[in-house]
């Protein structure tokens, strides 16, 4: 799309609404709007005028209920205010919304409150970084809400509970000890019957994975569950003491980094697990449980019902950590309840779930080219490998997708009026790494592979790479597909019940609202800086409203640079935070 003065202009002009005094931490003196309580029935089933989750709902379908705006009108979508952040690198959080308040979580440790509807500055919280943090990426994915408090974690590996007309702390909660365990959060908290649930990062640095809950009104350790199963415990077996590191568990990775979703009729949390660590099956013999798996958990205790692992012993960084959409599909001419799931290694997976949380294996699809499965078990789904395609210590092996997968971790999301699964892909990129033994140390990168040797690479004459896929949850088939010719997608996406689909995700800046049943593009606006945060939908005195929060950064940015050697693209793209909030001209 070719940017008009007139846009140009617009967008400069608000982006700069918000003075360099309000990012200072003083609450506002004026009398703060009247805050509604989040309550466990507010969050089993959120109002369509409120944005409560990440994803919108415990479900996971990024789906608002809202249809102001459809696809007749969405042409006629204005920015209503936009607020500068005044913070560098990659905005990775939605704008959640509760009522007039709108809360959006940056990098380096900061949360930001709005008035949704006008833009003022509430109030501003920031946790100091520590030096010497040896965090790979210090982005924040988001916050959660219950009670009057807002809950945030911080690179630092702390979980702290805000006043949520204030910012004022109430208090915080130490998740791990950075400096020991290297372990860091980027994840947004999840928070189910009273309790805040949150896993750190951290697998390139020799951690073993966990999710930590703390009680929401004390911050009181409840319980801990880790990934990488100890010894006497279900699933141990499956590292056995015949590789490099003789008690592998103990840095295997699995890391819990992205929020989870939830059965709230069955009371039954189902969670995603991340990548082996080293990348290096060889050095941790086995299938590895629970890596790249989703886990059933029981939100009272932490313990695990079942498991499905969608890759054994993963030596691709094809981390499981996106938990799968709860939905229901038709199997063999019947409605059943089950989770469909685009994974990294790029496959979209159905699986079956019942109501005590039992998962199993339905069937999966190819979404983007994969050279590493030769074959997948129709029964179970487990795959056997082409070892040429499989990175080795000492060895150097080439595979596809890359480790940023078919979807790194930006969400799919869910219509159930369409039907269809939208899922932001990448295809057409792939990896080579050398393999390497690397001595685990605290702070360090300890994943098998040189950081600096990261070989990217692009299939010749390649049409494109980013795109957006349309899935029939029922068909299983390929509705529709957007494809983005010099672009990566790392841009999570939001449809409605107007029938639109809202993304961004690429490198041009822009934000796009497609017809979700077609995917014709019917909208689009240029942002100062690429989008790679989810949008969010609200309404306030009847009128809807879209929200979007612009910033690149990390690995989107990263990747860029790659880009500009590979193919020529630009070498990077603007960054700078700035929250964007839509709705229809008059």
């Amino acid at each position: 799309m070719k940017v008009s003065l007139k846009q140009s202009l617009m967008m400069a002009a608000l982006a700069a609404t918000v003075s360099s005094a309000s990012l200072a931490a003083a609450p506002s003196a004026a009398p703060q709007p009247p805050y509604k309580p989040v309550t466990d029935a507010r969050l089993a089933n959120p109002e369509p005028e409120n944005w409560l989750l990440t994803k919108g709902n415990y479900e996971g379908w990024s789906y608002s209920p809202l249809n102001q705006v459809t696809t007749a009108n969405v042409s006629k979508l204005k920015p209503v205010w936009s607020s500068s952040t005044g913070v560098l690198s990659g905005h990775e959080a939605p704008a959640i919304v509760n009522g007039e308040y709108m809360f959006v979580a940056t990098p380096h440790n900061h949360v930001f409150a709005y008035n949704a509807k006008t833009g003022k500055p509430l109030w501003h919280f920031q946790r100091e970084v520590p030096e010497g943090i040896g965090a790979l990426h210090r982005t924040n994915r988001g916050v959660s809400l219950y009670g009057d408090k807002v809950y945030v974690g911080s690179v630092d590996c702390v979980l702290s509970a805000l006043d949520a007309k204030t910012g004022k702390l109430i208090w915080e909660a130490e998740v791990c000890n950075w400096e020991q365990e290297s372990a860091y959060i980027t994840s947004a908290p999840l928070v189910v019957k009273g309790k805040v649930l949150i896993g750190p990062s951290g697998g390139e640095f020799g951690v073993r994975g966990f999710l930590k809950a703390f009680d929401a009104e004390t911050g009181k350790l409840v319980w801990t569950r880790y990934s990488v199963p100890a010894p006497g415990e279900k699933g141990f077996e499956t590292w056995p003491k015949d590789g490099k590191w003789k008690d592998a568990w103990k840095h295997g990775g699995g890391t819990m980094w992205m929020p989870g979703n939830y059965d709230a009729k069955n009371d039954v949390i189902y969670w995603g697990v991340g990548n082996g660590g080293p990348w290096m099956g060889d050095q941790r013999p086995g299938d590895n449980l629970y890596l790249a798996s989703v886990l059933a958990l029981d939100p009272a205790t932490g313990d695990i019902k079942s498991h499905f692992q969608y890759h054994w012993n993963d030596s691709w960084d094809w981390a499981g950590m996106n938990a799968p959409t709860l939905v229901e599909y038709t199997k063999n001419g019947k409605k059943v309840t089950g989770m469909i799931s685009a994974q990294r290694n790029g496959r979209i997976y159905w699986l079956d779930r019942d109501a005590k949380g039992k998962i199993s294996y339905n069937k999966s699809e190819p979404y983007v080219t994969n050279t590493v499965f030769k074959s997948v078990d129709k029964k179970t789904g487990r795959p056997t490998y082409n070892m040429d395609a499989k990175p080795t210590t000492g060895e150097t092996h080439t595979y596809c997708p890359s480790l940023w997968g078919g979807k790194d971790w930006p969400y799919e999301a869910y219509n159930p009026q369409t039907g269809m699964l939208y899922v932001p892909y990448n295809d057409n990129h792939c990896l080579t790494l050398t393999g390497i033994i690397q001595p685990i140390i605290p702070g360090q990168w300890s994943a098998g592979a040189d950081i600096n040797k990261l070989d990217l690479s692009v299939k010749p004459g390649f049409d494109h790479i980013g795109g957006i896929q349309a899935w029939g949850v029922d068909s299983g088939k390929v509705e529709w597909t957007e494809k983005y010719p010099t672009s990566w997608n790392f841009g999570s996406i939001l449809t409605t019940a107007g029938g639109v689909l809202f993304a961004g995700g690429t490198n041009d800046k822009m934000f796009r609202a497609y017809d979700a049943k077609s995917g014709k593009l019917l909208w689009s606006f240029p942002t100062p800086s690429g989008i790679i945060s989810p949008p969010s939908s609200f309404s306030i005195d009847g009128k809807q409203y879209v929200a979007v929060v612009s910033g690149y950064g990390v690995d989107a940015q990263w990747i860029q640079g790659k880009m500009h050697g590979l193919a020529g693209w630009d070498e990077k793209v603007p960054e700078g935070g700035s929250v964007w909030v839509f709705a229809l001209g008059e």
